[in-house]
Parts: C-alpha cells; structure tokens; sequence
C-alpha cells in the first residue's frame, strides 16, 4: 500500500468507525462466526500464503523463535477460530451504564461505554494475531489498521482478505478493518491524528519509544516481556520446579515467559538444585551468578553478564540470580524488568501480600506460572497486547481496554443560571 493508500484507509476507517460504534451486537456478533468459517473454508489458501513466509524465513536465516510465531497451522487456525467463537458469544461491552448520578431533580447523568474508534496496531511476525487484533476491534466497535511483520506478507494479506470479504458480508460498514504492509505506511499512519485514535506498538522498549516519539497521537505501548520467578525462603521446592519449567518452556518465545529467576540464599542450596535440575532435563540453559552457579554446579551453567538480568531470550535460556531478602528481590525487579508479569514462589502469605504492594507490574501473582499472562486465559476473549504501562489500559488488553466512555446528561429544560442564581439546588443523587 502506498502512502496515498494508507492516508485513505486512515480515512475509510474513520468513516466506518461511526456506524460501526452505533451497530447492534447482533451484526458484530455475525461477523465474527462469518469470518471463522471463512478461514476455515480458506484454510489451504491460508496454509499456501504461510508456506511461502516459511521459505523465505528459511531462506533469511530468521530465529527459531521467530519461525515459531510465524507459523500459521491447523493448530493456530482452531485456536483463531474458537476465539472468534467465544467473542460472538461474549457480553456486548458497548453501551454498559457505568454511572447514573441524580444532578438535581429530572437532570440525570450517566456514564456509558463507547468504542475508542480507529485504532493503529503495530505487531510482531504472528499472522494469528492479525485475526485476534481484528476480532476484539470487531467487537468493540473499533475501526482498525492494521501493521504485521513483514516475515508474514503473504499470511497476514491472505487472513485480511478473508475477514474483510467476511464480515462485510455480514452486514458490517466497509472500510472497518485496513492493512498496512510497508514501513512507509507505518510513517504515514503515525501523521494522521485526525483519523487514528489510538496507536498500539507491539516490539521492543526501543521499537516502542521510537512510535511515541514520532507521532502525536496516544500511544499504548506492548513491549519487552522480561519476566521474573522469586524462589522466597521456606518455598515448597517441587511445586516451584514444576512452575518454573512452565514459565520457561511451555512457550519460550511468548512474552510472558520467564527470563530470570530470584532465588533467597537460603534456599541455594535446597530449592533451587531441584529447580535448575528441572529446567535442565527440559532443555533449559541457565546463566547463573557466582552464588547460585556454585550450587548448581559450574560445569552446568554458565556465568551470567550485567547484561542477562535485563534480556528477554525468547527462548530456552533462564538467568539465575542470589538475592538475600524479599526487598532485595523486589528492588531487582522494579530496576531491570519490564512491568510485564513477575511471580513469588512462597506459602507465605505476608511475604506475597508485601511483593504484591511493592512489585511495580502490571501482573503480580503467588505460586502459578507467568504464562497465566493472557487475555484468553483472564477470560478476555483474547488480547490486541499486554501493557506494560499504566494508562488508559495496564495487562492483557481484552474488549474493556478497547472501549471509552461518555457522559449523557438528559434533562428538561434545565440551565445553569438556575444553579448560580439560587433558584435550583444539586442533589448529586447515586442512583447506580
């Protein structure tokens, strides 16, 4: 798409974004299932389209992970596609009254959820995430842009046409849904504060800041995922084991796996060999500190850098590093992570209730894997990206982080002079 081209579909989608805001549930809702049995009737032109991302990602010498996100398969296709399912059949989250408020007798004001409007996301090389991005969109009654790695051209332009031939059929406004395919476009996108809303990058810490530091519209930004496990003293060694090879290795190239791991020196030489033993019969590298190679053993880690508390490996590599007391380990993950989702390991309530408070991330659980980081799994529906900031959204960002609100005031011929000259008084009623 040329230049030209992106400004025009800025514009078409903020021409759709208005009657797609006002459109019944039922219309969205049947999109959504037309754009599932599109794809699956489209499924062998889909796996073409991927077949030749794959070569040429083979033929660059792109990263293991990397191919990994790109592929789109059977398994990819039923989980897009049961996604899309389980969207139709959700709440509609626009037009919720949040607020009802009594200002004064018969002029009542109330509080409603609204789409945001056009919103530009920017995301890696996962072709499934085009369709789960357009799907919460679709949902919320968002018009969207769309921007996906240039390693998925062909997938990403194969899984548009579909969706968008879908659910125009279904009765939704054309132009709702655009793809951008160039850098050029990105540039372009990012002038058009008049058309876009709203602005979703999702890559590295500097990927993100170089989006925000070249456009005026709002950014929200989903960057690196350097996550943290914290083995805390007294914690129950298999139980952390078996977490931590999930965190690491259930999906190593997600961005809600683990990178680091914090152990109490108390526990050096108790919890954490069964832990790294663990994490190594799973394949797992370690890159441990002076302490805590020692007792795993030096001729089964390697040395860890400054460098590796603050990589995200996206792979099977873990950092281990010593800490001597709960505030230590805090102080380590609010300095080198990225407030994605970070975990203590610990029965001990106090102590989870303290890393709670002070862990400055936008997931912070107790004894569970930090893959749990997900819209799908927080029962969102899915998520456009996780934010690792703090506003409008934080965490998976599901239909409620796609929606505003406004504020109705329906009255009865009411003015203010009344108010300012004393003839009426505010009641200021909750009535929700």
């Amino acid at each position: 798409m040329s230049e030209s081209g992106a400004a025009q579909a800025a514009k078409c989608a903020r021409a759709a974004s208005f009657a797609l805001a006002a459109s019944d549930a039922q219309t969205r809702n049947r999109a959504l299932t037309a754009i599932a049995e599109a794809l699956q009737k489209n499924r062998e032109a889909l796996f073409a389209a991927n077949a030749l991302d794959l070569a040429a990602a083979e033929a660059e010498g792109l990263a293991a992970p990397l191919k990994k996100r790109l592929r789109f398969d059977e398994h990819k296709l039923a989980d897009v596609c049961d996604g899309l399912c389980q969207l139709a059949a959700m709440e509609d989250p626009i037009g919720h009254e949040q607020l009802r408020t009594e200002l004064a007798d018969g002029l009542v004001l109330s509080r409603v959820s609204c789409p945001i409007g056009v919103i530009g996301v920017i995301f890696e090389s996962r072709p499934d995430a085009l369709v789960q991005i357009a799907a919460l969109c679709l949902k919320s009654g968002n018009a969207v842009l769309l921007k996906g790695g240039r390693e998925a051209l062909h997938t990403n332009a194969a899984l548009y046409e579909t969706l968008r031939a879908a659910s125009e059929g279904a009765g939704v406004p054309a132009g709702w849904a655009g793809l951008l395919t160039t850098r050029e476009d990105v540039g372009q996108m990012l002038k058009m504060d008049a058309e876009i809303d709203l602005i979703i990058p999702r890559g590295s810490n500097a990927f993100v800041r170089s989006i925000m530091e070249n456009s005026r519209i709002p950014v929200l930004g989903h960057s690196d995922g350097v996550c943290h496990l914290y083995l805390h003293e007294g914690c129950d060694a298999q139980m952390a084991a078996r977490i931590a090879v999930d965190a690491k290795t259930q999906y190593p190239a997600a961005c809600n796996a683990a990178e680091t791991l914090l152990v109490h020196s108390a526990e050096l030489h108790r919890a954490l060999p069964v832990v790294a033993q663990a994490l190594l019969d799973a394949g797992v590298t370690l890159k441990a500190d002076e302490r805590a190679r020692a007792a795993i053993g030096e001729d089964r880690c390697e040395a860890a850098q400054e460098a590796d508390w603050r990589t995200e490996y996206l792979s099977n590599v873990l950092s281990i590093r010593t800490v001597d007391s709960l505030p230590e380990a805090i102080a380590h993950i609010n300095r080198y992570g990225s407030h994605h989702t970070d975990v203590i390991l610990t029965d001990d309530d106090a102590a989870a209730a303290t890393f709670f408070s002070l862990v400055d991330s936008a997931g912070v659980y107790q004894n569970c894997s930090s893959r749990f980081a997900d819209g799908y799994r927080y029962g969102f529906g899915a998520e456009v990206g996780i934010s690792t900031g703090k506003i409008h959204a934080r965490g998976p960002m599901g239909l409620e982080g796609l929606c505003t609100y406004k504020y109705i005031l329906r009255g009865h011929g009411d003015i203010v002079a009344d108010f300012a000259q004393g003839r009426r008084a505010f009641t200021h009623r909750r009535l929700i």
